[in-house]
Parts: structure tokens; C-alpha cells; sequence
């Protein structure tokens, strides 16, 4: 068996990167100038780059390394169904094993009556399906108009065009267009748009425009809302506790279907199982990926409730599916990964140890002369970068530039703390320990101060 553990010379491999490799939401001229960091090991948190530097991960790859990294476990089960069976679809009234038993313990694990799942080969692909569901559920319903999904602004949904779509974010529509039938709404984004209203009082306003949208475009022509419990690549976004329970109110009282998109939130990054039970949001439709494989094997899929899934089942084919919806090999993956966060109680170890201990220590950071607001949820955190606290100001010149500095500075320094704008984020693997922690946080505050020393001396350190 090849094991690459030699290889070229950290120049060459940028080389090659720079030549063939083109890379997601990145510029790629300026990257081949820079050159790319070459990841080549992982352990629990740690992760080494060619060059033998040792990385603290605070971002868990892309919000799904839930249980770390290196779990040899994962490759023996994936060796395994590859010899029985490596793959086979499940278009033509076929199926196999690892589709059955992973879309059963999923019907086990989710609240309420989400007992279907159709699999996808992302979140993103998840999201499409999603889309093509509601509509088709309301076609069946005899409502064919009922077609318009309302979303967030800044709300991150994929990068497919639909879940481009579905997202809020206009530098993704401006690549290449959204397509017909999304409409979106304001943010619950206290720290940055609430003015002088406390969190409460705007959460409920930013609630209540999904019901003035409602109303505006006709109950008669909508399908679905569909929003992340707590936005992840918009920055972290908390919502104030006003938010969640009247955008329940408002979908019930109107009969429109509650899409919970949690591929950032779910399997144990809030501290439940699924974010939607963490804010006690009770969606239709659950969007699922990254977490449940801990990004081992891609996968993804949409959770469904009775409802949907009866209608949509009852009425002859469903025309949408994917290659690799269910694929035998990331299904078995998939399956003891949950077998891993289950039995090695890791989300109990992020409600009762990880969590509580970070939170002391990302309070803290509000003490740094930067930031301004501190926010974590089980393990998924974020700092707002400020010049003036008690204003709540932006920097002065382009927004994000502050947040790059900083990121900059976090890798320098061995720390994978990524930037959205002015905010910094964190989301580490769920099976960090205190000790590890501690690192985190010496390697944060030390990127902090870095920054401020160099905003400071560049006359950067100003507001809007």
C-alpha cells in the first residue's frame, strides 16, 4: 500500500498547486504568487503542514472535523465496504446496506417526526434537493404557485445555484446570477445592524419581516423559509432569543414549510445533536453534512418529516437524485462516526467540559483593546473586531481588510482562526480538551495583539 509520506519540496508542490489546482472562493493569481500552505498530517487537533510546522485547527477543516482528525477506525470501515461492496445506487428500487442502516440511525437521532432522509453528495446538493422538494410537495398539494423559498441575507446555503441562491450573499450572485423564486429577508445581526434597539426587541423586528415578506408576495405563492439556526459563514451569527420562536410562530400561523439548514450546526456543534434543538426550532426539512461524516467521506442529505415524505412518495416519482446519493462507502463511514460521537459521549464532552471551559476563556477576549462582542455556542465562536467599542464602529476603509490582517496573523502563528469581514471565527474540532484550549487562546490573544500593535502603527486604528 502507498503511503505518501515523502514528498517534493514545499516550493515544487506550490508550483504544481499554482499551475493545475484551481481553489474555491480564492484569487488564483494572487495565491500562485503567495503560494499555498501544503497540509500533510492530522491528529486530533493538530494538523502539519510540508514544511513540519505544528497547527492548531479552530476551524475543524470547514465546520466538520467533529471528531477529529487521524481516527483510524473510519479508513478500516471504508477499506471494508469497499471490498464488499463499493458502490451501487439507489435509482432503480435497489438499495444496500449502508443507505438503510445510516438513514435509520439519522431517523433515530433527529427530533420530532424527521424519519426520511434523502442523501446528497453535500450540504449544497442537499440544498437543491431541498428546493426541488418544497415545490414539488406543494405541485402535489394542488398549489403549483407555491414556489417562492424566502431566505436571510448573509445566509450561507452552498455554492450550487441553488444553494447560491438560497444564500444571501450578493458577492456569490454576482458569479454567475441566482435563480427564479428566492427571496430574502434581513439578518438577526444585533451587533452589527441593531442600532439602538437591544437584542431582544431586534430580534423580533428581523423575525417579523419574514412575516411583512409573507404577506407582501401573497401566502398563496410561498413554499418555505429556510435559515441556518446560528449563521455559520456569515460570521457566527447568534441569533438574539427573541429571534427563533417567532419565526416558528410566523411559519405555523401562516402553513408554510421550516427548512433548518444544519450542515455547520448539526451532530454536537451547539451542544445537542442538532442545532434546531439547541434554539427548539422544529423544521420539516433538516439539511444535513459535513458533521456526519466529520468530513471523512463527502455526504449530505436533506432529513424529512412524515408529512413530506408521505405526500411526495404517494404520488409516483420523485425526478431528482444524484450518483452518489447514499454511496455505500461514505453511508458506512458516515455510520461510525455517529457510532464515535455516540459512544465516546463527545457531545456531552462539549456541553459539560469543552464548552463551558472556552466560553471562560472566550469572554475574556472582550478585554483586548480590538473586540468589541464575544458569542459562542457549544463550539462555535466568533470576536467582533472594533476601533470603538461603545459605538460599535467600523473600521475605517474596505470592510474585511482589518479581519485578513488579523487571520494573517493567526496563521503566522501556527492557529487556524478564520475571518468574515471584521469577525473572527472559531468552530474546532468537538474533541478539543482544555489543554488544548489553552494553546488556542495564548496563540488568539497573541494574533490580537499583533494585529492591534500593526493596525496601530500603519494609522489603521480608526472608525468609518
Amino acid at each position: 500500500m502507498n503511503k505518501i509520506t515523502n514528498h517534493l519540496p514545499t516550493a515544487e508542490l506550490q508550483a504544481l498547486d499554482a499551475a493545475h489546482h484551481m481553489h474555491p472562493f480564492t484569487a488564483g493569481a494572487a495565491l500562485a504568487k503567495k503560494g499555498a500552505r501544503v497540509m500533510t498530517q492530522g491528529k486530533g487537533v493538530w494538523l502539519t503542514d510540508s514544511e513540519g510546522h505544528k497547527i492548531i485547527d479552530g476551524m475543524a477543516g470547514l465546520w466538520c472535523v467533529n471528531i477529529g482528525y487521524g481516527r483510524s477506525e473510519l479508513g478500516v470501515v471504508a477499506a471494508r465496504q469497499m471490498e464488499e461492496l463499493a458502490y451501487y445506487n439507489t435509482f432503480f428500487q435497489t438499495t444496500h446496506v449502508p443507505a438503510i442502516a445510516l438513514a435509520a440511525k439519522l431517523a433515530e437521532l433527529a427530533p420530532g417526526d424527521l424519519n426520511h432522509v434523502f442523501f446528497a453528495g453535500s450540504g449544497s446538493e442537499a440544498n437543491d434537493t431541498n428546493i426541488r422538494l418544497v415545490r414539488r410537495y406543494w405541485q402535489i398539494k394542488e398549489q403549483p404557485q407555491k414556489r417562492i423559498i424566502i431566505a436571510r441575507k448573509n445566509g450561507y446555503h452552498g455554492s450550487t445555484m441553488g444553494g447560491g441562491s438560497l444564500g444571501g450573499m450578493t458577492y456569490i450572485h454576482a458569479h454567475g446570477g441566482k435563480i427564479d423564486g428566492i427571496e430574502h429577508i434581513g439578518q438577526p445581526h444585533w451587533w452589527a445592524e441593531g442600532g439602538e434597539m437591544t437584542p431582544e426587541a431586534f430580534g423580533l423586528m428581523r423575525a417579523q419581516e419574514l412575516e411583512a415578506k409573507i404577506l407582501e408576495l401573497g401566502v398563496e405563492n410561498v413554499a418555505a423559509f429556510i435559515g441556518e439556526p446560528i449563521q455559520g459563514a456569515g460570521g457566527v451569527i447568534v441569533p438574539p432569543s427573541t429571534y427563533w420562536p417567532e419565526i416558528q410562530r410566523i411559519v405555523d400561523k401562516y402553513g408554510i414549510l421550516l427548512i433548518a439548514d444544519e450542515v455547520i450546526t448539526g451532530f454536537g456543534r451547539t451542544g445537542n445533536w442538532f442545532g434546531s434543538q439547541t434554539f427548539g426550532i422544529k423544521p420539516h426539512i433538516m439539511t444535513i453534512a459535513k458533521g456526519l461524516s466529520s468530513g471523512y467521506a463527502p455526504i449530505g442529505g436533506s432529513i424529512v418529516c412524515d408529512e413530506i415524505a408521505k405526500t411526495v412518495g404517494e404520488a409516483g416519482d420523485f425526478n431528482h437524485g444524484y450518483t452518489y446519493s447514499g454511496h455505500p462507502v461514505a453511508a458506512a463511514v458516515a455510520l461510525e462516526n455517529l457510532r464515535i460521537l455516540e459512544e465516546e459521549k463527545i457531545i456531552d464532552h462539549v456541553r459539560d467540559v469543552a464548552h463551558p471551559y472556552l466560553a471562560e476563556r472566550w469572554n475574556a477576549l472582550t478585554d483586548h483593546p480590538m473586540v468589541g462582542e464575544a458569542k459562542l455556542v457549544g463550539l462555535m465562536g466568533s470576536i467582533a473586531l472594533t476601533p470603538d467599542k461603545a459605538t460599535r464602529a467600523k473600521f475605517a476603509g474596505e470592510e474585511g481588510k482589518v479581519g485578513f490582517r488579523c487571520r494573517e496573523r493567526c496563521f503566522a502563528n501556527d492557529l487556524i482562526m478564520r475571518h468574515v469581514g471584521d469577525r473572527m471565527i472559531i468552530a474546532p474540532p468537538l474533541v478539543i480538551t482544555p489543554a488544548e484550549i489553552d494553546v488556542l487562546m495564548e496563540r488568539a490573544w497573541k494574533s490580537l495583539d499583533e494585529c492591534y500593535a500593526g493596525l496601530k502603527a500603519d494609522g489603521l486604528f480608526v472608525s468609518a
